[in-house]
């Protein structure tokens, strides 16, 4: 037959309790040893009977343990309370940016004219201001782009002009050239001051007009004396 459970509560009867603690001191001793030997574990026992009597067990030197337990306690606490001070400065951060988020939201939804019907005078007169200081920058944005293009405009304008101009002094120049090549060849040919007359030691001479088209030209000849 295998051991029955007891309930664990305060035993009354004192003999009894008494027995208890002593026998189940002793495994509980008796554990700590076979733990920090088979588990090379550093283990300290302190237990204190209900008539004052101090029991203890340690395979290292208890007090070095109760310093290592302090520390470890104290290491543990900061790195909590770190985490937690952490915590509450990052809900308080984001409860900010969540409520400026609202208010910028708000104020968007103001400047396009919606949720005003909420707004007091003082606040609607605030809202006008702004609406037009806004239009006003706006408009000198607009009048200083305008003039950067005209600018622009102009500038394209007479870089055409230029190049036009250019262009109709190159051909006023070319059939300028031509007339007057064209002239040269009529005088060459059909012009009566390119033949010079003879001396006038000629005493005799007869002219005579031959019509050829349109020009009229004058043909002298000399009689030279025999």
């Amino acid at each position: 037959m295998g051991r029955g459970k007891i309930e664990i509560k305060r035993i009354e009867n004192t003999t009894n309790r008494q027995v208890t603690f002593c026998k189940r001191r002793n495994g509980l001793l008796k554990k700590a040893y076979e733990l920090s030997v088979l588990c090379d574990a550093e283990v300290s026992l302190i237990v204190f009977s209900t008539r004052g009597r101090l029991y203890e067990y340690s395979n290292n030197n208890i007090r070095s343990t109760i310093e290592r337990y302090k520390k470890a306690c104290s290491d543990h606490s900061s790195s909590s309370s770190t985490t937690e001070i952490n915590a509450q400065y990052y809900q308080q951060e984001s409860a900010k940016l969540r409520q400026q988020i609202q208010m910028l939201q708000n104020s968007n939804r103001h400047l396009m004219g919606d949720a005003v019907s909420t707004l007091t005078v003082k606040e609607l007169k605030q809202l006008e201001n702004r609406l037009e200081r806004g239009l006003s920058r706006i408009r000198s944005k607009k009048e200083i782009e305008l003039d950067n293009e005209n600018l622009c405009i102009r500038t394209k304008i007479a870089e055409v002009e230029r190049v036009q101009e250019e262009a109709n002094n190159m051909v006023s120049g070319g059939a300028e050239l031509n007339a007057i090549e064209a002239l040269a060849s009529r005088n060459f040919f059909g012009s009566p001051n390119i033949i010079q007359p003879p001396p006038t030691s000629y005493p005799q001479h007869d002219k005579k007009i031959l019509h050829l088209g349109y020009v009229s030209v004058e043909i002298e000849e000399y009689i030279l004396p025999s």
